[in-house]
């Protein structure tokens, strides 16, 4: 894992978390990468990037994207309420009509709170934001079609030791902003098509 701790310091807490995220088994469409872990923030820090894929064969149809930041400061700063952080991000390109729906940040910050409730997990302190973004071209551009995309950007102070809970929560609202269909475990998806 790309982690980051203090020279000369272990946490046998953040080693437990580590092997949590190690175990994870994600969805077949979901590329996961380590990736450099944030610098003073905290003694201790993970961070992956995922890619989720339009089927878990095709490497070339990026749906959706994100990165999973987890934080641990023993000394629990104030503003977490606790030893631990999950800082997140999502990323997906929507369909053009939604552009206009006044409900779509609701609907966006629902999938989080949603992912979170159906693995069961608790969080405190939840924060964030859910934008959209409405590109148009135009003049030697112009015969691009608009486009939409909807980031989803929260942190949240984890409740318990179960890291990987956390990071299947977050790899189910990559999923959901994604347009594939719930899955539930032990179920193995079917390729087919984009949405």
């Amino acid at each position: 894992m790309a982690t980051r701790s203090l020279p000369g310091r272990e946490s046998p807490e953040f080693t437990e978390a580590l092997e949590a995220l190690r175990h994870v088994r994600l969805r077949p469409e979901v590329r996961i990468t380590e990736v450099p872990a944030p610098q003073r923030i905290a003694p201790y820090a993970v961070a992956l990037t995922a890619d989720v894929l339009g089927s878990a064969a095709d490497d070339e149809d990026e749906l959706a994207s994100g990165r999973f930041v987890l934080l641990h400061d023993p000394s629990a700063p104030e503003p977490w309420g606790g030893e631990w952080r999950a800082v997140t991000f999502a990323r997906a390109e929507l369909e053009p009509e939604l552009a206009a729906d006044p409900l779509l940040g609701e609907v966006g910050w629902s999938w989080l709170v949603d992912a979170l409730g159906n693995r069961d997990v608790e969080a405190i302190n939840e924060a964030g934001t859910v934008t959209r973004v409405v590109s148009q071209s135009f003049a030697g551009l112009a015969d691009r079609p608009a486009s939409v995309e909807m980031e989803v950007r929260a942190s949240w102070t984890p409740v318990g030791p179960d890291a990987g809970q956390h990071l299947l929560a977050w790899s189910d609202l990559l999923c959901t902003i994604a347009g594939l269909p719930p899955l539930p475990e032990g179920v193995v998806a079917l390729p087919g098509p984009r949405r």
